[in-house]
């Protein structure tokens, strides 16, 4: 039951992580960006006034201030709700990302020495690309879409060759080469979708395929794609590339299967964590303390923590490795930067050491527990007393 409530993503995007070894102060903001309404508009007009009053007071720099201000105009042209999620540094805008769906925590205005990813990391944590292929004899079109955001990310079109396309029934030889030919032709379409979509499941490291169109042109293309895309292909049975096909059944069906997606990944992540119980050198490990250390070594593998109880802790944040220290401990290298909430610097010590963070609700974890790990390597032998 817990399963579903997960939030996983690898935290390790080199684009995010690449951030955390820039110097700061950093500015992280994260705030409602819907347009259209009375009461959002209203908001909007006000937005920028508040935060520069609140950012004033942490003593953000006016050039950062004024970054700032210039990114968070709301979000026109997209359905509400939507957020926006901005980290300022040097007086420029580092990430500006409008995120589709309601907020999902709290308001975000700091000013502190490192950016605060948690606020995108749960916002985004589900995202992953998937890609739907709508085929037909003639060719077809590859779309490359997230699960996390509005639109279609690219498109594709296979143009294939149109020539004898339709067979002619009726016998005798000349009939037959026909079909022969037709048949052929068919083929080599279906060979260049094919193609096709392996190259954008690969480059993008699709999750999902989903393969629409024509009964003749599903059963071609699936039979020439590689092996990876296969390992990950369904097909949706009806042809979305006729007059008055029923996209939103399409629709309707890709939101079940990235749901599906969703929902094996959670569970194989708590069914991993459920399996190192009991085991005499588990590859887990729980606890604020524990997970540090572990962080420390770059250990961890995933990183397990429900957000919301770590909140009021503070942690250490350094600025070379180990990156990361708990609140009582004296570094043995590097520069203290400052103590903060330990959802940051935990999220921070896992980019920067490439582990994954799941985000998990109340209860979720054995005994109780806020933080847990899933290690690379297990824990050593308990070392013999005396």
């Amino acid at each position: 039951m817990m399963a579903e409530q997960v939030n996983t993503t690898h935290a390790a995007n080199k684009k995010y992580a690449e951030l955390y070894k820039k110097p700061g102060p950093w500015i992280t903001v994260y705030v409602d960006a819907s347009a259209g309404t009375a009461e959002t508009l209203r908001a909007g007009d006000v937005l920028p006034d508040r935060l520069r009053e609140s950012l004033e007071k942490q003593g953000a720099a006016k050039a950062d201030i004024r970054a700032v201000i210039d990114a968070v105009s709301p979000a026109t042209g997209m359905p509400s709700p939507v957020s926006r999620y901005v980290l300022v540094r040097e007086g420029e805008a580092e990430v500006n990302e409008v995120l589709p769906g309601a907020m999902s925590g709290p308001e975000v205005v700091e000013a502190g020495p490192i950016p605060d990813l948690v606020p995108l990391l749960k916002a985004r944590g589900e995202d992953f690309p998937y890609v739907v292929a709508e085929v037909g004899r003639d060719g077809g079109e590859v779309h490359l879409q997230y699960a996390r955001r509005n639109g279609v990310a690219e498109t594709t079109t296979v143009e294939g060759d149109r020539e004898n396309l339709t067979k002619i029934p009726g016998g005798g030889w000349s009939q037959g080469r026909y079909q022969h030919r037709t048949e052929e032709i068919w083929r080599k379409n279906a060979d260049e979708i094919a193609a096709e979509i392996d190259r954008v499941v690969q480059a993008s490291k699709a999750r999902l395929l989903i393969i629409a169109g024509d009964i003749r042109a599903r059963e071609l293309v699936v039979e020439q794609l590689s092996e990876a895309s296969r390992a990950i292909e369904s097909t949706f049975e009806s042809h979305t590339r006729t007059g008055g096909a029923d996209k939103e059944a399409l629709r309707t069906e890709i939101a079940a299967r990235v749901a599906h997606v969703w929902t094996e990944q959670r569970k194989a992540i708590l069914n991993r964590l459920a399996n190192q119980t009991g085991q005499a050198h588990p590859e887990w490990t729980v606890g604020l303390g524990e997970c540090i250390r572990a962080l420390q070594q770059a250990q961890v593998g995933t990183l397990i923590m429900n957000d919301n109880a770590l909140a009021d802790h503070n942690v250490n944040v350094l600025n070379v490795e180990p990156w990361i220290a708990t609140a009582g401990e004296q570094p043995v290298n590097g520069e203290l930067l400052a103590k903060i909430p330990a959802p940051a610097a935990l999220v921070r010590a896992a980019a920067l050491t490439d582990a994954r963070v799941a985000m998990v609700p109340e209860g979720a974890l054995p005994g109780g527990k806020s933080i847990a790990a899933l290690l690379r390597w297990p824990t050593g032998p308990d070392v013999p007393r005396g």
